[in-house]
């Protein structure tokens, strides 16, 4: 499980044997985030939850299935890219965000930005397949970062930012075109299919 809060920007080093079934990807992780990790480890990023396969000082390796590669954003990863990463949390660890699964639900694109001195608005498309589950002052994790949704429209919805999350994530230097990992609030998820079906069989 993940908290939704991003520790630091993993640089992608490698990626091999890429095809749309299979690659092997190599992400270098902050110094402070290398500690005591092991093998069989789960690390999300970008919001996805990926297990170690090997380690080699801040240099960790993780295969990526075809299911991972079609439905998120990672096989879009070159060598050079950033990429958000969170480790698994600990019992006892406090839970800044919402409890997250690393489970990517959907892929979208960021519409539009708008921006003021302070603070940053970033407009994403609404797949008709999550429009239920994505509600006004919901939580939503958008690759990786638990966000609590502003407004929502039939075609699209929005996070403000504060200078903090840019600072600390991807966002910072997200463009309108690119694609984003989701990951629906998994508490919204059960309530809403619930009401749907007492509803269905009534």
């Amino acid at each position: 499980m993940f908290t939704g809060i991003v520790q630091g920007i993993g640089t992608v080093t490698a990626v091999d044997n890429p095809s749309p079934d299979f690659c092997t990807l190599t992400v270098e992780l902050p110094e402070h985030l290398a500690d005591n990790l092991q093998t069989g480890a789960s690390v999300a990023n970008n919001g996805c939850c990926l297990t170690i396969t090997e380690i080699d000082g801040r240099r960790v390796r993780f295969d990526l299935m075809a299911e991972t590669l079609k439905k998120t954003n990672l096989g879009e990863l070159e060598v050079g890219s950033p990429v958000n990463i969170e480790r698994a949390a600990r019992i006892g660890d406090e839970i800044g965000g919402h409890l997250m699964s690393g489970h990517i639900s959907a892929v979208t694109r960021i519409t539009r930005i708008e921006e003021s001195e302070f603070n940053k608005t970033v407009w994403f498309a609404l797949p008709s397949e999550l429009k239920p589950y994505i509600l006004t002052k919901g939580f939503v994790g958008l690759d990786g970062c638990s966000l609590t949704i502003g407004e929502v429209s039939e075609s699209e919805f929005n996070v403000h930012l504060i200078p903090e999350t840019l600072r600390m994530t991807l966002f910072g230097n997200k463009q309108a075109g690119g694609r984003v990992n989701i990951e629906i609030d998994p508490q919204t998820q059960a309530v809403v299919d619930t009401v749907e079906r007492v509803l269905a069989n009534r």
